[in-house]
């Protein structure tokens, strides 16, 4: 084989993101783990903070989630109830936070690790297009659909 054929001539995710003006921060809430998740959003070129490393594993949600607002960091999240409890959804307005939830449920870390690889582009066009606060669902597939605050509901 050639040396010119085992290089791709295809742009990288890690090029494209490092390329963005303002590369996104990626927040991974401790229902990701600590080690999988993270390494493969790391491997397509994105920044990621982990709960774990900068919080308790028992800290409240409001508290990592104005670290989240407070730093701009995307929230990138399992826990589909976070837009309900009144303490997060205050968290969530007051601080402006952006958070992507994985609603597909029974995936180990590599499965959802792929499904965010997969919909970085997505993510960051929503990300261009809203400013927060919002949620936005993240199905298996990979399709968004931003779920709070509703069409046309306040924010608080």
């Amino acid at each position: 084989m050639a040396e010119d054929d085992s290089i791709s001539k295809k742009p990288s995710a890690a090029n494209w993101l490092s390329k963005l003006h303002n590369p996104p921060t990626f927040f991974l809430d401790r229902s990701l783990g600590r080690h999988k998740v993270a390494a493969a959003l790391r491997k397509a070129g994105a920044q990621v903070v982990i709960h774990d490393d900068r919080f308790n594993q028992d800290a409240a949600d409001e508290v990592w989630l104005r670290a989240a607002g407070e730093n701009r960091w995307v929230v990138f999240t399992k826990d589909k109830n976070i837009r309900f409890h009144l303490r997060e959804k205050e968290t969530l307005v007051e601080y402006g936070v952006r958070a992507f939830v994985l609603t597909a449920k029974a995936l180990n870390a590599e499965e959802m690790g792929a499904i965010f690889v997969g919909a970085l582009s997505k993510i960051v066009k929503v990300l261009e297009n809203n400013a927060g606060p919002f949620v936005a669902t993240i199905s298996a597939s990979g399709s968004i659909r931003i779920v709070w605050p509703s069409q046309g509901a306040s924010k608080d």
